[in-house]
């Protein structure tokens, strides 16, 4: 058969669902608008959503990303990111006399609620997270003496609580599945009766991802994320991908980070990108692939997607001129601070 060099056997999985989720289209559609109706500069506090190249498209329209509320002159705009902030956020805004959108994904805002809620009834609310991570950091303002973070199964140990009959669990949106799991499972050991949230704190499109990266991983070589270094999500799809038994996983944020030596005996190569990610990222590796003799793609599906979040609020108002007022009223606004 040596003349069938043609068909090298070389195949590439795409996994479905891949990219963008509902909340991230959501966010980064939130930012153009607002530049379209109000003009640069609009100033986004933190990145929109943890990717490089869509903070990078959005600062050459006119995005300023900024770290801390104060950086924002009075006066201006702020949009606050796809992943929320504490509530001394916005009273920060408040403050510095800035008009706000808030374009926090709608499940996220969901698990504030939800410790709101458990922290007026006294719980001890026990949060699933990565410490650091800015979704982590909002939930956790909303009742910072209720909550404690439990970061992976091997920190429960450490857990203590005041009273074992009222503790509830919530957690990040973008976490591994199973490792929650067993968090949850190592809690429920330590305390019987910790109660679970109304409905799964991990978001659909961080489950349907990584439930395609379990199918995709069983069967591939190498499994290229096309992702961020800070994706909470696109790290996981690593984590994943390996635990399923790809010999190889590796995160990129383009197509020309990929190292050919990873190419070495490997025929089937999987591909996915994280729910920050937008899909010109993964056509470009697809073509990088391609051009390396890994041409036939075969679509590997877990899930349909159909979900939309309408626009934020606020991009119904004018904003401008609200900002402007806001800095005219020069400390005259009457909140506690002033």
């Amino acid at each position: 058969m040596g003349v069938m060099t043609a068909s090298t056997g070389r195949r590439v999985l795409l996994a479905a669902p891949r990219g963008y989720c509902a909340g991230v289209d959501r966010a980064v559609i939130a930012v153009e608008k607002a530049l379209e109706q109000y003009g640069a500069p609009i100033y986004v506090r933190h990145e929109i959503v943890h990717n490089k190249y869509v903070v990078q498209t959005l600062e050459k329209k006119g995005a300023v990303f900024v770290e801390r509320t104060e950086e924002v002159p009075p006066g201006n705009i702020v949009m606050f990111s796809a992943h929320g902030v504490a509530p001394v956020v916005h009273e920060e805004a408040e403050r510095g006399r800035l008009a706000t959108i808030d374009a926090t994904c709608p499940l996220v805002t969901k698990v504030h609620k939800e410790a709101v809620r458990f922290a007026k009834e006294d719980y001890d609310i026990l949060l699933i997270g990565h410490e650091g991570h800015e979704e982590v950091i909002g939930t956790t303002g909303e009742a910072p003496e209720h909550i404690q973070l439990v970061d992976g199964p091997e920190d429960v140990a450490n857990v203590e609580v005041r009273d074992p009959s009222k503790v509830v669990w919530l957690s990040q949106t973008t976490l591994s599945v199973d490792e929650t799991m067993e968090t949850v499972d190592a809690l429920k050991d330590k305390f019987p009766q910790l109660i679970s949230p109304p409905s799964d704190d991990i978001c659909y499109a961080t489950q349907n991802r990584q439930l395609a990266v379990k199918q995709m991983g069983a069967q591939a070589d190498l499994v290229i994320v096309v992702g961020s270094r800070n994706s909470s999500n696109s790290k996981r799809l690593v984590e994943v991908a390996k635990i399923a038994g790809a010999a190889e996983a590796y995160l990129v944020d383009f197509a020309d980070e990929i190292d050919e030596a990873w190419l070495e005996g490997v025929t089937t190569v999987g591909v996915t990108s994280g729910a920050s990610v937008p899909e010109v990222l993964v056509e470009q590796v697809l073509e990088w692939l391609s051009a390396r003799g890994f041409e036939d793609v075969e679509i590997v599906k877990a899930a349909e997607e159909s979900i939309t979040f309408s626009l934020p609020k606020e991009l119904r108002r004018d904003l401008r001129d609200e900002a402007t007022t806001l800095a005219a009223e020069r400390g005259g606004s009457g909140t506690a601070a002033e």
